[in-house]
């Protein structure tokens, strides 16, 4: 097979999509003939499909060239680089066995049964075989096997081996949990890609092969020089405790090797605003091993921080006519088989316990003890809507391999609301809800955000409950209060959980990566599982729409990406430490107490440093811990009854009046400013 490429052939399209992204095919073709003059397009899409450019393509087809530049295209060069890193990883040792190599967010992995964990310095020496193998433009070719064919083939490949017995030649794609299976095994038919070296020559050689679904870039070549290796983990085969402990290497790929730079400091910079070093070094939080994984232990200055997220979140709620409501921790799992929650949830929550003759769970969500609240009571559509809110503490079994930080923990605290509606008020309620939690998300400093629209996978109806009418209403109602906002409203199917649809904000950072916030859901299903009831206008017992939403989400989370998004350097208001007040000398210690005390009569938080340390290292001390306002105080201060004001960035305002200091603290304080 010759890699030389050719000019589309005129009688392979429709002479009316001519000009045209699609065109439809009016004889068989490929790929290659269509759009070999193109060396952007890197695969094409045969009616929504992605399929090889060399892959021959039947008359009739709809047909669409892929560009590197795109989502898929760009996962098609990860998932080919995942297969030169395998072929390198094998080169070296052949005895390693191969898992799953699967493109992801920025990069790309393969899984390996080795012996001895990779070291750094492996992972050097594989990217100077990949290196080699790129330059060489092996060409990936598609081969359709049968099972036994494939087995035969991949007898020594143990892992390959299962694979083939899940899913085989069936057709079933999503006959597993998403952990990269799809990438190797699924469609209507079971393929192996082989590295051909000199294709097209009559020494033309297969150098290496691998089970994959596909497509894959024409050839080696074309990966190009933005590819690098960045370490590796242990990672359990298919994701489950159960199954053998494999060896995952993790690495990035893009189209040049400018964006693979521009890729490394973003990531530069977002370890240095990595929010475990940060919250180690301010002192805010740790994590022990007594207590246990993903269980946060808040410290003094960063229990001040979530104190002022609460206090806030606590009065807006109030402000937007919540109720403020207390649960338990713990509850007879009943209440959750009544709620639906079990048995779809059970793998994420927390063993049960048998105390008493009865089983308990930990709670892990707040909303089956708001329908207990609603329903203790006869309502009357008078009362519509009701809003429930609390901090509800609940805790959740997340697998250790996800676990990270603030940002994905086992005991978390949600500002959780809950809101009774009529049908004829859930339009009304879903924009009050989402209007309130952008208003939050802008207070907190992130005002760059798109929405997500989270609907139900139809191909999957045992996974959700209530009746298409339901969902058809419910979605509808989300999609137009998203479109009304003027926010980018981005399609997530089969993302909704499964008693109803919902919206999802995502929030970008300082530096650009998004992170998912707060979400609004709509419920049908549990107020009836409840069997909730108000009195309408007419007599009648009706049930009414219940709309969950969480502001911060967790507040465990929103400050992990508080303290990345200011990497630590929070606006005043939110500051553990407000203002730091440094004496030049011991002779004005008193006077700097005074300054101190007018600030803290004011509801500012003050701190002192009347250490032996030299001036120079206070200054330096009070810039490492990110104090949004240091007062110095010296002779010339003392006699003129100012203070010398040292901001942030360096700059400073000398022979302040101490009444305009307070004053200028206390409004930067009061108005939220984000400059300090």
């Amino acid at each position: 097979m010759s890699d030389v490429v050719s000019p589309p052939s005129p009688a392979a399209i429709n002479p009316a999509d001519t000009g045209t992204e699609a065109t439809t095919t009016t004889a068989t073709t490929t790929g290659v003939e269509l759009y070999g003059a193109r060396r952007d397009v890197v695969v094409v899409r045969v009616d929504g499909e992605l399929w090889d450019l060399d892959r021959e393509i039947p008359a009739g087809h709809k047909v669409e060239p892929v560009t590197v530049g795109e989502p898929d295209g760009l996962a098609v060069l990860r998932h080919s680089a995942a297969h030169v890193l395998a072929q390198a990883v094998q080169q070296v040792n052949p005895d390693a066995k191969l898992g799953i190599g699967p493109p992801v967010t920025d990069g790309f992995y393969y899984d390996f049964d080795v012996e001895t964990p990779f070291t750094p310095e492996d992972l050097k020496a594989l990217d100077k075989i990949m290196g080699r193998i790129i330059k060489e433009g092996q060409t990936f070719r598609r081969r359709v096997v049968t099972e036994d064919e494939a087995r035969a083939e991949l007898a020594n490949e143990p892992y390959k081996l299962e694979l083939i017995g899940l899913k085989g030649g069936s057709g079933d794609a999503d006959g597993a949990e998403d952990n990269g299976e799809n990438v190797e095994v699924g469609g209507a038919e079971l393929t192996i890609y082989d590295n051909v070296r000199g294709a097209g020559r009559e020494t033309e050689a297969v150098v290496w092969s691998d089970l994959c679904r596909g497509p894959h870039l024409p050839n080696t070549r074309l990966i190009g020089n933005g590819v690098q290796l960045m370490r590796s983990a242990a990672a359990y085969w298919r994701g489950s405790e159960k199954n053998p402990m494999l060896q995952r290497v993790y690495g990035t790929a893009w189209p040049t090797k400018d964006e693979l730079k521009a890729h490394l400091e973003r990531l530069a910079e977002a370890e240095r605003r990595d929010h475990r070093r940060i919250g180690a070094e301010m002192d805010l939080f740790s994590f022990h091993d007594e207590v246990g994984s993903g269980l946060p232990l808040f410290h003094p200055k960063g229990g001040v921080i979530k104190r002022v997220m609460e206090d806030y979140v606590r009065q807006r709620h109030i402000e937007e006519g919540f109720s403020y409501v207390g649960t338990p921790h713990i509850t007879k799992d009943g209440l959750f088989h009544t709620s639906g929650h079990l048995p779809y949830y059970s793998d994420t929550m927390f063993p049960e316990m048998d105390l008493e003759g009865s089983k308990y769970r930990l709670k892990a969500m707040n909303c089956p003890m708001h329908n207990l609240i609603f329903a203790s009571r006869g309502r009357s559509y008078r009362e519509l809507p009701l809003r429930l809110f609390e901090f509800g503490s609940v805790y959740r079994y997340e697998k250790s391999g996800v676990v990270q930080g603030l940002t994905r923990v086992r005991g978390l605290t949600q500002d959780d609301s809950h809101s009774y509606v009529t049908p004829e008020q859930a339009p009304s309620e879903v924009k009050h809800l989402l209007d309130f939690m952008l208003s939050v998300l802008r207070d907190f400093g992130l005002d760059d955000f798109y929405l997500e629209l989270s609907t139900r996978d139809d191909s999957k109806p045992d996974k959700f409950v209530g009746s298409d009418e339901d969902w058809a209403a419910a979605t509808k109602i989300l999609e137009e209060v998203g479109r009304e906002t003027g926010l980018e409203l981005v399609a997530d199917p089969g993302g909704a959980a499964f008693y109803g649809p919902k919206i999802s904000v995502q929030a970008k950072d300082a530096i650009g990566r998004t992170w998912q916030m707060g979400t609004v859901q709509y419920d049908f299903n549990q107020p009836k599982g409840f069997g909730l009831e108000y009195t309408a206008a007419d007599g009648t017992r009706q049930q009414p729409v219940m709309i969950h939403s969480a502001k911060f989400g967790s507040i465990e989370r929103f400050m992990g990406v508080l303290i990345e998004h200011y990497a630590g350097a929070f606006p005043a208001w939110l500051a553990p430490v407000q203002v730091k007040l440094v004496p030049v000398a011991e002779a004005f210690d008193d006077y700097v107490k005074d300054v101190a005390a007018q600030l803290t009569a004011r509801g500012v938080r003050v701190e002192l440093d009347l250490s032996d340390d030299r001036f120079g290292k206070k200054i330096r001390n009070a810039s490492k811990e990110k104090v949004p306002f240091t007062l110095i105080a010296g002779g010339e201060d003392v006699e003129a009854g100012a203070v010398s004001f040292r901001f942030r960035d360096g700059t400073q305002e000398n022979g302040v009046p101490v009444a305009d200091a307070v004053e200028r603290i206390v409004a930067a304080v009061a108005e939220r400013s984000q400059q300090a």
